[in-house]
């Protein structure tokens, strides 16, 4: 009885939750493995802690199950697909269209009916991108090959959820032409409501709304599921309505911290939960009995395996892709994990009048090896041949002649900053007076070198009334903060303009100040609130790098900036940040006469010629600087990139990393070889995050 509590049920998914993926991810596997696993473990199978006929368990995994697809529409970067939207349609047509012809072929080889058949295709057709993360690392997100296949994921997703609920219809009973147009139209109507009113009224709202999350936040669920009960009120199934949901309301988000809450919630409770749910539905005797008979299991892995390369090859030879682009393109689009596992519990919770199931239990185990094998085949095959792909000089070209601080990221109105030009300025948000002195040296070593200014700024938490005595504390503390800066800056013969500000957000208060002050540069001390609470809520850094319209450093300085001689800038690909991280380096280094040093970590099968064509591309954007700097470019081969970069900087002064997030389209957080760097690294750092990174 004591199991059949809510709560007792509750408590023990939360615990599998915090303890089983992290497990799973240091053996390199899943950590969704690991969830699927502890489901069968806690099962009715195993020590029966769980039961999935429970309303909790029901109630979260519904929650998860329509969360999850409405992550994979989150996470579809519509910008990416805009840019090559005809070869995208191609590629995703292909890659959409070979693997539902393959499942339907193995669906009829296995005496399953036409309905059956066409269902088990879609659930080949869609594709997750699991490997997206490695892409991202390797810098290799611009080639075409990449941005092609990324953007088909909107059209593989898209029509494999339309075929299921066609299916799911034609399944539930006497399904005539009429009732099918009356679906399409239907849902026809549907999509375009959701699609064009959500991301309407989203936009209205968040214009309306301006800075209130917490507002934003329920604005977005209550899309969600109002986008879910919609779609099951014109009879389709509500992960349609989810996924629907995700792209109207992509747009609307964009990055913003309140997208930060959106995928933190569904990754750490919900998503996790349905995953735990669908290894509770695993019946151990019914698994090891339909597999014992492997040849449905290995028809569809190889269906898929061979159908997603197919598409690949078709696109090689219709776009004149090389072979490593060809492979890519495959092992990106071979992982079925979010559409594949939601619709494939669909079908198997659907049911005639006549009590028959749309996919047997069959079906659904080997739709879960195929997620099982495809979820740890592509990500390693990405890693192997997307070390090979190439960025189009271009890329970073158009960047290399431009300094740090200047370019669209810095000023929207450039036309403008070229009638009126403004000297080169550096707000420093003040609060610790332990750290405030090294934050105020290294804002005037940067503003000295640039003919510049720097405004020290503190602010004060805001009251309704303007003469709370609470009010006139604040402001109190925040002069005080400000006393002695200007000794410490006649120093460096810098001029300095320090600033009181009164404001609700401490966040848009610096951001609001550096904006009016047309700021080139935020210099910002470390924040160490990086917990759970900072995840869900935010931290004031999270805020600045999100509003700021200027760059953001932030800095943990161990010893005076004017006392580093070694500067260590590790390289990961050739972007804009990269060349940012690159110039700031140099311009500290140029102000103390110091060295800087470009560490590229590559992966051990990348071929000599790419890495010699790297390292000459990367010595040409540090020799376009004007500045005087010795600057070296080390490369080293390894799988461990952080534990290179943590051993590297122990010679070091100072180590300047960027701020990079990965996200995978399921859900679960990927660990950032920066997160781990900062946490291991004994010297100095600045962390540079560009505006809306």
């Amino acid at each position: 009885m004591l199991l059949q509590s809510p709560i007792i049920a509750f408590t023990i998914l939360l615990l599998v939750i915090f303890t089983v993926p992290p497990i799973f991810e240091k053996l390199r596997l899943p950590g969704l493995v690991g969830l699927l696993i502890a489901g069968v473990l806690l099962g009715e199978n195993g020590l029966k802690l769980l039961n999935s006929e429970s309303e909790t368990i029901k109630l979260l995994s519904e929650i998860g199950k329509v969360y999850l697809m409405f992550v994979a529409g989150l996470e579809i970067d519509l910008e990416q697909f805009r840019k090559t939207r005809n070869r995208s349609i191609g590629f995703g047509t292909l890659t959409f269209l070979v693997p539902l012809i393959a499942g339907i072929v193995v669906g009829r080889l296995f005496d399953f009916s036409w309905n059956t058949s066409v269902l088990i295709g879609s659930l080949l057709a869609s594709h997750t991108l699991l490997a997206y993360p490695i892409v991202s690392r390797l810098g290799v997100v611009t080639n075409e090959a990449v941005t092609v296949t990324i953007g088909a994921t909107i059209f593989t997703d898209t029509g494999a959820l339309l075929v299921l609920a066609i299916c799911v219809g034609i399944h539930g009973g006497e399904f005539t032409a009429l009732s099918l147009i009356t679906l399409l139209v239907g849902l026809a109507i549907y999509s375009a409501v959701v699609l064009f009113g959500f991301d309407w009224a989203g936009k209205e709202f968040f214009r309306r709304s301006g800075d209130e999350q917490g507002n934003q936040f329920l604005f977005i669920l209550l899309a969600l599921f109002i986008a879910s009960v919609g779609a099951q009120v014109i009879g389709v199934e509500k992960i349609v309505g989810a996924f629907l949901a995700g792209l109207a309301v992509n747009d609307v988000l964009g990055r913003s911290p309140v997208k930060e809450k959106v995928e933190f919630i569904g990754s750490v409770l919900f998503i996790p939960c349905f995953f735990v749910d669908m290894g509770l539905l695993i019946d151990i005797p019914g698994f090891i009995k339909t597999l014992s008979s492997v040849w449905l299991a290995a028809a569809i892995v190889v269906a898929l395996i061979g159908s997603k390369f197919l598409a690949a090859f078709f696109a090689k030879l219709l776009y004149r892709y090389n072979i490593p682009e060809m492979l890519t393109m495959w092992s990106l689009s071979l992982p079925q994990v979010a559409a594949t596992l939601a619709a494939a519990l669909v079908a198997y919770e659907t049911v005639n009048p006549a009590g028959e199931r749309l996919i047997n239990e069959g079906v659904l185990n080997s739709v879960i090896v195929l997620m099982l094998i495809t979820s740890i085949l592509g990500p390693v095959i990405t890693a192997r041949f997307a070390t090979r792909l190439t960025v189009p000089q271009a890329d970073w070209a158009k960047d290399k002649l431009s300094t740090w601080w200047q370019g669209d990221s810095c000023d929207v109105d450039m036309d403008l900053d070229k009638q009126t030009q403004y000297p080169f300025t550096v707000v420093v948000p003040l609060y610790n007076p332990q750290t405030q002195r090294y934050l105020i040296e290294m804002a005037a070593l940067l503003a000295r070198h640039e003919s510049g200014k720097i405004i020290p700024l503190a602010i004060a938490k805001g009251h309704v009334q303007m003469d709370d005595p609470r009010l006139k504390i604040a402001l109190d503390q925040s002069q005080q903060r400000l006393n002695g800066i200007l000794e410490i800056s006649q120093e460096f013969g810098v001029e300095v303009s320090p600033a009181i500000r009164i404001d609700d957000d401490v966040a848009l208060g610096i951001c609001r100040t550096s904006r009016e002050q047309n700021a080139s540069l935020v210099v910002m001390g470390w924040s160490r609130n990086t917990g759970i609470r900072a995840r869900l809520f935010g931290n004031v850094i999270d805020s600045v790098f999100w509003s700021s319209h200027c760059p953001v450093a932030v800095t943990r300085l161990l010893s005076s900036p004017t006392t580093i001689q070694r500067i260590l800038v590790p390289v990961g690909d050739l972007t804009r940040q990269t060349i940012g991280a690159v110039r700031f380096a140099q311009i500290l280094a140029d102000a103390n006469h110091a060295e800087v040093v470009l560490l590229h970590v590559g992966d051990r099968r990348t071929p000599e010629i790419q890495v010699d064509k790297f390292k000459s591309q990367l010595s040409a954007i540090a020799s376009e600087s004007k500045l005087q700097v010795n600057t070296d470019i080390q490369t080293i081969t390894s799988d461990d990139v952080a534990r290179v970069i943590i051993g590297e900087a122990k010679t070091f002064d100072l180590v300047v990393l960027r701020s990079t997030r990965y996200r995978t389209a399921g859900g679960l957080a990927v660990s950032e070889v920066t997160s781990q760097v900062i946490k291991e690294l004994t010297c100095s750092i600045v962390l540079l995050g560009e505006p809306h990174s």
